[in-house]
């Protein structure tokens, strides 16, 4: 499976950051240990929601989706 999540920092819960990932926990854990460089200094994070795919281009046009101004939209009102 192919995820696409979205992370919100626990200190300054207005940012957040959506990817994809085959490994979500991981991927968690490279946020929070800062080898992420967009994510870095809002260090930690933590899971807000995920959607679990079956291919990496229907994940990674989700999370395109999630990045748009309708995708967001949708976000807020429907997700999280």
């Amino acid at each position: 499976m192919i995820y696409t999540y979205r992370l919100e920092s626990e200190k300054h819960p207005q940012k957040n950051y959506v990817g994809f990932t085959t490994d979500l926990q991981r991927r968690l854990d490279d946020h929070n240990r800062g080898k992420c460089g967009a994510t870095r200094q809002w260090a930690p994070w933590k899971i807000k929601f995920y959607a679990a795919f079956e291919t990496e281009e229907l994940a990674r046009d989700f999370e395109r989706y999630l990045k748009s101004a309708s995708g967001k939209a949708f976000g807020n009102k429907r997700l999280w």
